[in-house]
C-alpha cells in the first residue's frame, strides 16, 4: 500500500523593520535585534517589574488588581511570593529556544480542580494584555503597563496550537473548573484556574509586534482558565487548502514522553531530537498521519473492522491490550 504523507510546514518570516534615511529617504534595513541581548533587557524589566509592583486585590471571583508599591510603602511585592507553598505563589518555567534559556514567570492564584490542558488543545479563557514599557531618565527609572486587549465577559475559545509560546507553556500549568448551566441560560463557573504571566518578547512577538503591540514588548496576561476540549491535529495540504485528516488519536495522546507538552521542529532548541516523532522523521506524532513511518496510515493501524479501538487498547503487534508497556502496532514500524 502506497502512503502519502501529508507535511505541516512550518513558515517562519525573518522579520526586518525599516527606517528612513535622512540622505535619501530610501528604506535602510535593520535586522532584529539579537536574541539573547534583548531577553536580558526583558528579563531585567520583568524582574524590575515584579520586585515593586504588588498585588492590591484579589475578589472572590479571582480578578486581580496590581499596583505600584508606593514610595516608602511596606506592600510585599509581587516577587515576594517567589516560591511560596501557598497561593499566590510566584513560579518560573525554563524554556530553551534561540539557543538560549528563557525564564519565563508566572504567578499562580488558584491551579484550578479539573484537568490541565496540553499546549495544543482548545481552551475557553477571559483574560487582559497589557505590554509593559520600562524608561530610565537620570538613573530614574519608570514602568508603564499599556492595556492592548481584554476579553473578560465572555470565554473565548482558543486552539493553542496557534498562540504565540508564553501561552503554549503557562495554560497547561493550570486546571480548568466546573461550569453549571443555569435556568436563566447562563453559566456559572467555579474551581477555574487564576494567575498572570510574564512573557519575554522573543516568546511573545519580539520584532514584529501585533496590531497595538510594540516590537520588542514582554506583555502582562491575567487570566482565567474555565474549560478545555481535547483536539486532534492531522492536517492534508491539498493545493493552497489544508484539510483536517485526523488520525483517530488524540493530540495530547501523542505525548510520547509524558511531560504534558508535545513541539513541531522548529519549537524545540537547535539540534534537539523530538521525543514525540516516533520514526524521526520531523513530523511529531501529533500532526503525523504514520506514526511509525511503515507505510501505513495511523488511523488505519488501530481500526479493525471498521472501528477505531480505544487509545487505550490499542493493541501491540502480537495483540496484547493489557500490558502497559508493550509498544502499540501504530508505533511498531515491524507490524502492519
Amino acid at each position: 500500500m502506497n502512503k502519502f504523507k501529508y507535511y505541516f510546514i512550518l513558515l517562519i518570516t525573518t522579520v526586518s523593520l525599516f527606517s528612513c534615511s535622512k540622505d535619501n529617504n530610501t528604506a535602510e534595513i535593520v535586522p532584529p535585534r539579537d536574541y539573547a541581548v534583548q531577553y536580558a533587557t526583558d528579563l531585567n524589566d520583568i524582574e524590575e517589574y515584579l520586585k515593586n509592583y504588588y498585588i492590591e486585590d484579589v475578589s472572590p471571583d479571582v480578578d486581580t488588581k496590581i499596583t505600584k508599591i508606593p514610595t516608602g510603602g511596606t506592600q510585599p511585592s509581587i516577587f515576594s511570593y517567589l516560591n511560596s507553598p501557598t497561593f499566590p505563589k510566584l513560579l518560573s518555567r525554563e524554556v530553551k529556544l534561540h539557543d538560549i534559556t528563557y525564564k519565563l514567570y508566572y504567578l499562580v492564584l488558584r491551579e484550578g480542580t479539573g484537568t490541565s490542558p496540553s499546549n495544543v488543545d482548545e481552551i475557553y479563557t477571559t483574560y487582559r494584555g497589557e505590554y509593559l514599557t520600562t524608561t530610565k531618565v537620570d538613573a530614574v527609572t519608570t514602568q508603564t503597563t499599556t492595556k492592548f486587549e481584554e476579553w473578560i465577559y465572555e470565554p473565548q475559545k482558543a486552539n493553542l496550537f496557534g498562540y504565540i509560546r508564553g501561552w503554549k507553556e503557562i495554560f497547561p500549568q493550570f486546571k480548568t473548573g466546573n461550569n453549571t448551566s443555569n435556568l436563566d441560560g447562563t453559566v456559572s463557573h467555579t474551581g477555574f484556574g487564576a494567575g498572570v504571566m510574564f512573557i519575554p518578547s522573543g516568546l511573545a512577538y519580539y520584532a514584529s509586534g501585533n496590531a497595538s503591540i510594540p516590537a520588542y514588548a514582554p506583555l502582562i496576561f491575567s487570566f482565567k482558565l474555565y474549560e478545555m476540549q481535547r483536539l486532534d491535529h492531522e492536517y492534508a495540504i491539498s493545493g493552497q487548502s489544508t484539510l483536517p485528516t485526523p488520525d483517530g488519536i488524540m493530540s495530547f495522546q501523542e505525548d510520547l514522553d509524558g511531560d504534558g507538552y508535545v513541539w513541531t521542529k522548529g519549537e524545540l532548541p537547535t539540534g534537539a531530537i523530538n521525543p514525540d516523532d516516533t520514526d524521526k522523521d520531523g513530523i511529531p506524532d501529533f500532526l503525523d498521519v504514520d506514526d511509525d513511518g511503515d507505510g501505513y496510515g495511523t488511523k488505519i493501524e488501530i481500526t479493525k473492522n471498521g472501528v477505531v479501538y480505544p487509545f487505550a487498547a490499542i493493541p501491540s503487534c502480537d495483540g496484547n491490550t493489557t500490558n502497559p508497556a508493550r509498544i502499540k502496532k501504530h508505533l511498531d514500524k515491524n507490524c502492519y
